[in-house]
């Protein structure tokens, strides 16, 4: 089946695709796999971490997280459970920081997003968004939640924005980083956020059911509709 041309990938504008989750819940397998996909299908994908490519002062960030709140920041494995300490802390101050920087990094995300969305891609995919900053807050509270929604009609609104959701035991099995009971609440809060943002919860699933989920999502947003893994031919709409 014949590719797209270069000349037909550059006539519409770049799908912005986002995901976002609980450590461990497998959001990073299912971007891979997709990237793969596209990449393997003659579209050009463009990989954007949100923490190495948008967070607003992430060196001091992480810096601080070390030596104040002790993390260790290691990424948690199997067999080398980590103890993070940074998005768990709740202090009522830690809390009314994240409230100012989260507004610097969507500053700085609308400029990114903005620059990429006149580029030369075809999909931008966005490994974690602002709304994975915005699920560490209260959002039960009123000025949170108020905060919350200024936010989410400040920045760009992704034309699909995932959100891969994880049975906490099994999100930690799979990264031992945070407290079984942080796990907990975390996912009540990104749940309480897919209903204010609009997300497109993909239920907790195996690999490939997840990923034929998140097919299913993304055919509307294309020409044809894919047959399996298939993207030939098929053009941003």
């Amino acid at each position: 089946m014949k590719k797209k041309t270069t000349s037909q990938a550059r006539s519409v504008a770049p799908i912005l695709l986002s995901f976002s989750g609980m450590d461990g819940s497998g959001k990073s397998t299912q971007i891979e796999q997709l990237c793969d996909d596209l990449a393997n299908s003659g579209f050009t994908v463009k990989r954007v971490e949100f923490w190495n490519n948008v967070v607003a002062f992430s060196s001091l960030r992480a810096d601080f997280s070390r030596r104040v709140l002790q993390s260790d920041g290691e990424v948690g494995r199997p067999d080398k459970p980590a103890n993070r300490n940074d998005k768990n802390a709740r202090k009522w101050y830690l809390i009314a920081g994240r409230h100012v920087l989260y507004l610097f990094d969507a500053m700085k995300l609308r400029r990114v997003v903005n620059t990429m969305l006149t580029g030369d891609t075809d999909i931008i995919i966005f490994d974690r968004y602002i709304y994975d900053q915005l699920a560490t807050l209260p959002l039960e509270n009123s000025f949170t939640n108020a905060y919350a929604n200024f936010i989410l009609q400040f920045v760009p609104k992704p034309h699909i924005s995932f959100l891969i959701d994880a049975v906490p035991e099994v999100a930690r099995a799979r990264k031992p980083e945070y407290p079984l009971d942080f796990m907990h609440r975390y996912r009540k809060a990104y749940l309480r956020l897919s209903t204010i943002a609009g997300l497109t919860v993909i239920p907790p699933l195996n690999i490939e059911e997840a990923h034929r989920a998140i097919l299913r999502e993304i055919e509307p947003r294309l020409q044809r509709p894919l047959t399996g893994n298939d993207f030939a031919s098929v053009v941003p709409a």
